[in-house]
């Protein structure tokens, strides 16, 4: 009966080793969209506000309107009712009611300059807002073409780059279940809190990827055998030797070109 082949420590560590090549080839596709996904948000946010400005306004321009008309309206029943009283007048029979009725006019005559200074307030108040409506509309037009274009930005990365990221995802995935949990959390962990995400990295020129602490040459010598896992004492980032990087970078390129 066929025996189950053990896992060495090696085999943990060019498991590792891919998973990070994986995870990185995703991060590098995400910083390529950037912060392209966000600026689209706040410009179509932008654009949203810019328009429910401007239907406000517009709306105070109909209800400004209707208030105009309303004071003319006023203004030709006063001048009706001016008539009206002036007519009734010359047929009084006394000075109190002739004073009466002088009280009404001159009541009317100041509705309608009251109605009038209304009306040139209104009016004064359209023209701040078509102003103010007229800006909005070229900031609107300038906001929706920088949208369109950051959106056509935005969908050409996406087409280019969303196919390879879904694939990777799935990968990344595939490769986690090889891997026993202990070292999957502990990857993930270092990955969350070191700078780039690498938690696997190979030694260069004596020291571990992006570090200036060197690695003694027993270490070294150590993480070259493959006989136990080492992390770098100041990162805590798991270490493999420059071979073992090599074998798998030009392993995964081969992965990555067939997406």
């Amino acid at each position: 009966m066929a025996t189950k082949k053990e896992v060495t420590v090696e085999d943990k560590l060019r498991a590792l080793y891919d998973l990070q090549l994986i995870d990185s080839r995703v991060d590098e596709i995400r910083n390529v969209r950037g912060e392209l996904p966000l600026e689209v948000e706040d410009l179509e946010d932008e654009v949203s506000g810019l328009n429910t400005r401007m239907e406000k306004l517009k709306s105070d321009l109909e209800t400004i309107n209707v208030e105009i008309a309303a004071k003319k309206n006023l203004i030709e029943d006063a001048k009706s009712a001016i008539k009206k009283y002036a007519e009734q007048q010359k047929n009084v029979r006394n000075s109190r009611e002739f004073n009466a009725l002088s009280k009404e006019v001159e009541f009317q005559e100041l509705e309608i300059e009251l109605a009038e200074k209304n009306i040139r307030e209104f009016k004064a108040q359209m023209e701040q807002k078509k102003a103010v409506i007229e800006d909005s509309k070229e900031r609107l037009e300038a906001r929706e073409t920088h949208l369109k274009h950051k959106k056509e930005e935005l969908n050409d990365i996406l087409a280019e780059t969303e196919k390879e990221e879904e694939t990777l995802l799935k990968k990344s995935a595939e490769y986690e279940t090889q891997i026993e949990e202990r070292l999957i959390n502990a990857y993930k962990r270092i990955r969350a809190n070191v700078k780039n995400g690498l938690a696997v990295v190979a030694i260069e020129r004596g020291a571990s990827g992006g570090s200036f602490f060197t690695i003694p040459p027993q270490v070294q010598v150590e993480i070259a055998s493959r006989k136990k896992i080492i992390t770098d004492e100041h990162s805590g980032r798991i270490l493999v030797d420059p071979t073992l990087a090599e074998e798998q970078q030009e392993k995964m390129q081969k992965l990555f070109a067939s997406l």
